[in-house]
């Protein structure tokens, strides 16, 4: 038999585009209609509203950044020449070598007169020994300053008197001292109003100095007991003043007085009598941190 004919026709699949009947699709989703909205050439509501913040923001945080930075290496100029730090650290062993024997024996070495304040060129390395008084040696006075460290240490441990606190205590009063010592050149010469092309790094140097004699005094004294430590560091001490006495001279006394020639003036006897205060004072430095780690 045929199947029956039925009495009416489904028109549920023709009605689904008109209306959502019986048998519809069923809605777009969300992400249709975002697919669909990014590809509309018109950005959505509201945008014109946070892109002109954010670029404007961006661009503000960019000047703000860029000015700060020259604000703090402007003031960091002014106290450590970072420019010239690659001047300071250009030293080889020669050079150190010949230094050394410069701080330890100075009595026989010409001094030169001092050069231009601003010299046209600053030489790559200064390895010559006849100029090596212009020129602060940093990494010399660092490795005296570890040096009498360890130096320290070893002393107080022959007399069974090492520990940790009093190593520290030794490193962190020679290095309060020390930084009290750069502080007060540096008020000395605002107040006498001196003109010179020193800098803390320079001052700090020069300071650094004095640890090459308090080394030798302590090794002196420990091979030889107090009378070879005092003969040393007598030594040493007439070395370093006669040795900051030349070399402060030719930065900070006037260029005549610099080279031997009398000139009367206050001002000119206030920087003579600031260079003898800065190397009279580094005997003093020397024998208080040394005297104590002997007995």
């Amino acid at each position: 038999l045929a199947d029956p004919r039925p009495l009416f026709e489904d028109t549920s699949a023709a009605g689904a585009s008109a209306g959502r009947g019986f048998g519809a699709p069923p809605p777009p989703s969300a992400s249709s209609s975002s697919s669909s909205s990014a590809s509309s050439p018109f950005p959505p509501p509201g945008a014109f509203l946070t892109e002109p913040v954010s670029t404007l923001a961006a661009a503000y945080g960019s000047s703000l950044a860029s000015h700060g930075r020259d604000i703090v290496e402007e003031n960091l100029g002014r106290w450590v020449p970072v420019g010239r730090l690659k001047y300071y650290f250009a030293v080889d062993t020669v050079y150190v070598a010949k230094k050394l024997r410069l701080l330890v024996f100075p009595f026989g070495h010409q001094f030169y007169p001092r050069s231009p304040p601003h010299p046209p060129k600053l030489p790559k390395i200064p390895r010559n020994p006849q100029n090596s008084q212009k020129f602060p040696t940093f990494p010399l006075t660092a490795m005296a300053f570890l040096t009498y460290i360890l130096l320290a240490g070893l002393a107080l441990g022959t007399q069974n008197r090492f520990s940790p606190d009093s190593l520290g205590l030794v490193a962190s009063s020679a290095l309060a001292w020390l930084v009290l010592e750069v502080l007060s050149v540096l008020l000395s010469l605002y107040l006498v109003t001196v003109t010179t092309d020193l800098t803390p790094i320079d001052l700090l140097a020069f300071a650094g100095y004095k640890y090459v004699g308090m080394i030798v005094g302590l090794v002196a004294g420990l091979l030889l007991g107090r009378p070879g430590y005092y003969v040393a560091l007598s030594w040493c001490c007439l070395s370093i003043f006669v040795f900051m006495i030349r070399t402060l001279r030719l930065k900070l006394l006037s260029e005549a007085a610099a080279e031997g020639v009398l000139v009367r003036g206050a001002k000119n006897q206030l920087r003579m009598y600031l260079t003898m205060a800065i190397a009279a004072a580094q005997p003093l430095f020397m024998y208080w941190l040394t005297f104590h780690l002997l007995r």
